[in-house]
């Protein structure tokens, strides 16, 4: 499957990236370096993480690192993941 990171994640991640860095650029680097290898196993177990609680749709899934919420969207009838945002639990 094709990994797909949504424009809204994207931004969301620099955004939390650059808050992070401000106190610790080696924490940030640490946390960029542990979703980018949990986004990368993605395709072999797309199904891996637990079903969204934020999208009544059993194909979103909420990957969870550090308390940041990562919803993806295994679309499988297009052959790919989409990495749709990333927050923390509390702020939405």
């Amino acid at each position: 499957m094709t990994i797909i990171r949504d424009p809204q994640y994207l931004d969301q991640l620099d955004i939390t990236l650059d808050y992070i860095a401000k106190d610790s650029l080696e924490n940030a680097l640490s946390l960029l370096d542990r979703i980018d290898y949990q986004i990368s196993i993605l395709d072999e177990m797309p199904l891996k993480f637990r079903k969204s609680f934020h999208f009544d749709d059993e194909r979103i899934r909420d990957l969870i690192i550090n308390g940041y919420t990562i919803p993806y969207f295994a679309d499988y009838d297009n052959d790919k993941i989409v990495i749709l945002d990333i927050f923390k639990w509390v702020d939405r």
